[in-house]
């Protein structure tokens, strides 16, 4: 049972989210929070395993309601952010700060619902529509090369491979078809990148392709 709770300040979508959330067998919502600071105060007393986080909130936004509860004591949980991105240009923020991935909030039900399961599982979550635009925004990019970015030395051509086909949104399973190889082996090249890396999570990952320029070198 995965055990979520809801931060957004409008009761209406919080209300919304919860008959979505609660109709499936696994999920549970055990708390809904309507500021910044509620929101830290439940992630403490509630022991959630994922936050639904809303950016825009009062007392505290959602950035840095993220950035607190990641840095506080274990149990963390996971923290999924709902953004309309065109008046949230800091989403890439909430990243940084630790969120393990970003849904529009048009993002239909079941998207949402397997969103939630994919992130649990490990499989830090990228709205694809806005994947490309979003880091294309936010990250300094160093110019073309066809050098592989010192950053990345340590990994294998395969592990570059790998990390090429998460930044481009791609799932375990889609990255094992266009390799030709399975989905266990693959799971394992991306344990080891990211361990190399010294990164949390898939989304870490993203970020760092881009931002060290891999996507613009040749493979």
């Amino acid at each position: 049972m995965i055990r979520i709770l809801i931060a957004d300040d409008e009761a209406l979508v919080r209300g919304g989210l919860r008959m979505i959330l609660e109709a499936q067998p696994d999920l549970r919502v055990i708390g809904e929070a309507g500021t910044g600071g509620d929101t830290l105060e439940q992630a403490r007393t509630l022991t959630p395993d994922l936050v639904l986080m809303d950016i825009r909130m009062p007392e505290l936004d959602g950035i840095e309601a993220t950035q607190r509860i990641l840095v506080g004591p274990p149990p963390r949980p996971k923290v999924l952010v709902l953004t309309t991105f065109d008046l949230d240009d800091y989403v890439y923020e909430a990243i940084r700060a630790g969120a393990s991935g970003f849904l529009l909030k048009t993002t239909p039900p079941h998207q949402l619902v397997h969103g939630i399961r994919a992130v649990m599982s490990g499989e830090a979550l990228l709205a694809p529509q806005i994947t490309r635009r979003l880091l294309d925004h936010f990250i300094q990019r160093p110019p073309p090369s066809n050098d592989t970015p010192p950053e990345l030395a340590n990994l294998t051509p395969r592990e570059l491979d790998v990390l090429r086909l998460i930044a481009n949104g791609q799932s375990n399973a889609e990255i094992a078809a266009t390799l030709f190889l399975t989905e266990a082996t693959i799971k394992s090249h991306v344990t080891h990148l990211l361990t190399k890396l010294g990164l949390r999570d898939r989304v870490q990952a993203v970020a760092l392709a881009y931002r060290t320029g891999l996507m613009d070198t040749p493979p």
